[in-house]
């Protein structure tokens, strides 16, 4: 079974910078990744007056872009996705899947928690597999650098028993 990793923290800690640095991390040893992102509120990847959007704006209830270098998907479903349906949907073409958000699914958690923005965790210490941080806590898990990406990596190769679909880069190559 894939692996799915939930990044959840307080608003403006972070999770997006330190999932760049990881996804990078991660890539860099030829493992192929899934980026799921919850967002609670309406949002649009088209810009007006693209074809895509004026297709979708028309009334598509799917819309895809299609091209050498990228593909997108463009759904208005009846009822919003659960991470389970939206894992299904890369299963089979990554090796895990990494999401910012999805607090109440049931993923485990990495919490990303910053003591400029807030001493409060949001996971539940059940879901809590490690935090990303930069001040202690007294939670039994591990916790890591908000610059060490590459010790989370490691942690998840470890936790996950990952092996990577590709080679990884050379060291000389990663500039």
């Amino acid at each position: 079974m894939i692996p799915v990793v939930s990044f959840v923290g307080n608003s403006g800690v972070g999770k997006t910078t330190f999932l760049e640095k990881l996804i990078r991390e991660l890539k860099i040893r030829g493992y192929r990744v899934a980026a799921i992102k919850h967002d609670a509120h309406k949002f649009d990847i088209d810009y007006p007056g693209k074809d895509s959007w004026r297709l979708t704006q028309a009334g598509s209830d799917v819309t895809v872009i299609s091209s050498r270098d990228k593909l997108a998907l463009v759904e208005r479903p009846e009822t919003e996705r659960s991470l389970e349906d939206l894992t299904q949907m890369v299963a089979g073409r990554v090796d895990i899947v990494l999401t910012e958000g999805y607090r109440g699914a049931g993923a485990m958690k990495v919490e990303v928690s910053r003591k400029a923005h807030s001493h409060v965790l949001t996971a539940r210490l059940d879901d809590l597999i490690a935090i990303v941080t930069d001040e202690s806590f007294e939670y039994p898990v591990p916790q890591l650098g908000l610059d060490d990406a590459m010790d989370v990596a490691d942690f998840l190769e470890r936790r996950f028993s990952l092996r990577a679909s590709r080679p990884a880069v050379a060291a000389e190559e990663r500039g």
